[in-house]
Parts: C-alpha cells; structure tokens; sequence
C-alpha cells in the first residue's frame, strides 16, 4: 500500500517540464499515496492536478513556492494547504506574474546589449504555460542557441547575478512570504535550507511564522540531513521534504526520490491557521 508524499513536485505551468498528467503518472509509478503542488509564483497547475489525481485515489496538497530575497541571496518559502482560488496570495500572484514579464524584457534587453541578439521574448514565454516565465526558461534557450552547451554554464555566464544578462526581481521578503501564506490559510515552510545556507534567519522566521523546515532533500549528504533534523527539532517545526522535481529541466532528481511519511502531511494539516 502506498505510503510515501512527494511534497515539492513542480508542473509546466512554472518551470518544469512535466504536465499535471505526467506528474500524476510519475507520482503512481512511484507508489506514492500524496504528492504537493508547489509551483513557483503561480498556482494555475493545481486544479488540473487534482483532477488527474481524483482519477487514480492520489492526494494532491495544494501549494506554492514563494521566491524572496534577503541580503542579496534567493530565499524560498513553501506555503501548503493554501487557499489557491481566492484572498490574498491570489491577489497578490498576479503582480509577481506582472514582475516576471518586465523582468524577463530587461534581461533580455540586457543580453542583447552584449551581442546575445537571437532570443525573443516569446520564445521566452512559449516554454511555460502561463506568465511564470524564469530564468531557468531563458537558460534553455541560450543552451538551444548554442551560447553554452549546459543550463549551469548559463547561469554563470549570462544569469547569474552580476552577470551581463541578471537583472533583479521582485524584492519580497521571507517574512512577508510567511504572512501572505498565512493571511491565506496556508502552512509556511523554508524550502532546502541546505542550498540557501541562511540559517541565523530560522529563529526569527519561526516568531513571523514558520511551521516547518524542507529537511529531506534530493542528494544530501546524510550528516547535512541529521543537522536539519536537529534545527526543526529545536524549533518545533515540521521536518518536511520532497524531490523539487521539475521533469527533464532539471537532472538528478525525479517524483518519489526523496519522501517523507504521510503523518507529515497530517502535521500539516493541524498545523493551518
């Protein structure tokens, strides 16, 4: 009997490459009893989902991946359970959709201003199935242009930050995250805190309203894990995890490579405001 919930799955409706469908085929093969729905920006992926998943008695958590900044450095916040067809966070995505657009035009802009000339904006657009255009978009297209043969080298060329073609985002801040996934009924996680390597930011997150900690992730080193595992159990939070799969655009992860039991989506759900 499937037990296991993927709780970072991405859809082509951000930045994957995968339709809800497939994930719900992925999430299947993988025998797993719930999966979340945690695109970037943008919640357009969960209903479809859901539907797909009603079909085969798959639980989907309705969820997004909030992006922050804070002191210069990418920060995201995981919000489960939120309210995804009204409120404030609905309200609220469609200016980050709106920042998106205008920030893609000015690295764009700012690519061609250094002979990168061949790419146009809806070229950029047509790799996603709604407004949550990304770098990660503008990367395949510079790989397919042949301006670098992998999506890391673009970043470190042209998008990364202080490089030719970054331009800055929507500057929110974890806290403001936290608060618009509360205002809307969600549960607000950090997602892989391994990456971001902000950890003097959780005892302050936590009195904002932080409930748990993305502590399972894709290829980490089990001492990495055991220590995330000691700050969520310090701080009284949710000890989470998922694959962050995003389908063929992003290598060495997949639905079900890293899982946690389902008694952590129930923690969840008590855990909503």
């Amino acid at each position: 009997m499937a037990q296991g919930a993927d709780l970072h799955i991405h859809t082509f409706f951000s930045d994957s490459s995968s339709s809800p469908q497939e994930v719900v085929d992925g999430a299947v093969k993988a025998d797993l009893s719930c999966i979340a729905i945690t695109d970037h920006d943008i919640v357009e992926g969960i209903a479809p989902t859901m539907e797909a998943a009603h079909r085969v008695g798959l639980d989907v958590v309705p969820g997004i991946e909030l992006s922050c900044e804070f002191e210069a450095c990418d920060i995201h916040i995981l919000g489960y359970f939120i309210d995804y067809h009204q409120g404030p966070l609905v309200e609220k995505i469609e200016y980050f959709l709106d920042a998106r657009m205008q920030r893609m035009k000015e690295m764009l802009a700012k690519l061609k201003e250094v002979g990168v000339h061949n790419i146009e904006f809806e070229e950029v657009c047509a790799l996603t199935k709604a407004r949550a255009v990304g770098r990660a978009h503008l990367a395949q297209l510079l790989v397919q242009k042949g301006w670098v043969s992998n999506i890391k080298g673009a970043f470190v060329k042209y998008l990364g930050p202080g490089c030719p073609g970054y331009a800055s985002k929507y500057r929110m801040t974890p806290t403001e995250a936290i608060a618009l996934i509360r205002s809307s009924g969600g549960v607000a996680v950090m997602a892989h805190p391994m990456l971001t390597q902000k950890d003097e930011l959780i005892p302050g997150l936590v009195k904002a309203g932080l409930k748990g900690l993305e502590v399972y992730y894709p290829n980490c080193m089990p001492t990495v894990t055991q220590f995330y595992e000691r700050i969520a159990q310090k701080h009284g939070l949710i000890a989470t995890g998922g694959s962050d799969d995003h389908g063929r655009s992003k290598q060495h992860t997949y639905i079900g490579k890293t899982t946690v039991p389902y008694s952590v989506v129930e923690q969840l759900r008590q855990a909503k405001v």
